[in-house]
């Protein structure tokens, strides 16, 4: 396997003395083979430096802002799990601290920083920051989009290069995927919404393109991060608000304030985290150590759905039993999203380049992958459902 392969020379690299000169990461992410955006470890392999001398290795220690509490420890711990890997993988050589949102920049200010090269690195969502570049959306979810498993399909076999063309260009970073939440819950409400009159005038708390959607739609949005959710809702400056899923939803306690919980998550169907690094910094990094982020943060990105996953079901059963209500978008706003979310895409795609070159790709993809969907898993899984009802 070629991802053993890397880990086995990064732990050489940090363990066993090879005698071979270590490889300096100097050329730009966007025109260095080796730095190349197709950055699953298993693209990467091939490129590998050869294992240096423990002693040649420089000793780093990185801040990583995050736009997470710690409280949420499945979203905080994807910004973990890469720091302990590189740790392992480096020998504790080269060191990440992960800190809390707030710490070194607001939850929604981290690219910000990143960029400017106050910090090194950062963990984040990409639609934070479409304001900048509506492109970015892409690299987390966009409404009706992508699962977490077509969204990785995408990522690592060309999309994540496209995009990290215009973080390279943009913002001076290149990012890589580092968690996936799954497909989310659709949001939080203090009243039943059964029609598209019942969201006119609402003011719900939720970002990116599933923001701008919504307020096609008639509803006041705003974007606030994660930890100032509960009291928004709480004191009634919103009357709505998503988050990620029933895990997370339970720990900020938005049941103890909103009774109505809907689903689906249509504006995220499969939202990526991604790591954020300067590329000044990232060109500074030994090869060796370049190679611990991109297996940490592909390890990151398994892991963080893999604990969603498990944890979601057993945190759904909680809050039922808590009194929460769960019901359905209907049919109605369902359709009606998903008209104005491609209209939104197409107005994007006719005034901005970025957006415009990966939003074509994209759609081909999104259309091939959801018919082989359909035909494949979506009939296995139906098929599966029905059973288990009976």
């Amino acid at each position: 396997m070629k991802r053993r392969s890397i880990v086995k020379r990064l732990s050489q690299g940090a363990a066993v003395a090879t005698g071979v000169a270590i490889v300096g990461g100097c050329q730009t992410a966007q025109n260095s083979s080796e730095n190349s955006p197709q950055n699953s470890p298993q693209n990467s392999a091939q490129n590998t430096p050869s294992a240096a001398q423990p002693e040649t290795l420089p000793n780093l220690e990185w801040q990583m802002a995050t736009s997470w509490p710690p409280a949420l420890d499945t979203i905080f711990g994807g910004a973990q799990v890469v720091a302990d890997r590189v740790a392992i993988l480096t020998g504790d050589k080269f060191k990440i601290v992960p800190r809390a949102a707030g710490e070194i920049a607001s939850g929604l200010e981290v690219l910000d920083v990143v960029s400017q090269g106050a910090v090194p690195c950062g963990h984040s969502a990409a639609y934070y920051y479409i304001g900048k570049s509506p492109a970015l959306a892409f690299g987390a979810t966009v409404p009706f989009g992508l699962t977490a498993q077509q969204q990785n399909a995408w990522l690592y076999d060309g999309g994540l290069e496209a995009l990290q063309k215009i973080y390279a260009s943009k913002f001076n970073v290149i990012q890589f995927p580092a968690g996936n939440t799954g497909t989310q819950m659709g949001g939080w409400f203090r009243r039943e919404i059964n029609s598209l009159n019942d969201l006119k005038g609402l003011r719900m708390r939720i970002p990116g393109l599933g923001g701008q959607v919504m307020a096609r739609l008639g509803v006041t949005v705003q974007t606030l991060p994660g930890g100032e959710i509960f009291q928004a809702l709480q004191t009634g400056a919103i009357d709505a608000a998503e988050w990620v899923g029933p895990y997370d939803d339970e720990k900020l306690g938005l049941n103890k304030v909103a009774k109505f919980y809907y689903y689906p998550g249509w504006w995220e169907p499969g939202a990526t985290l991604e790591i954020q690094i300067n590329l000044n910094e990232w060109n500074k990094l030994p090869s060796l150590y370049q190679e611990a982020i991109k297996t940490a943060a592909y390890e990151s990105n398994t892991t963080m759905l893999a604990r969603y996953d498990s944890r979601n079901t057993e945190a759904l059963q909680r809050l039922l039993a808590s009194g929460t209500q769960v019901r359905s978008y209907g049919d109605e706003i369902l359709a009606a999203a998903e008209r104005e979310s491609f209209a939104l895409y197409d107005e994007f795609a006719a005034k901005d380049a970025d957006f415009k070159a990966i939003y074509g790709p994209w759609k081909e993809f999104r259309d091939r992958t959801y018919a082989w969907d359909n035909l494949n898993q979506h009939s296995f899984t139906t098929f599966s459902y029905r059973k288990l009802k009976k």
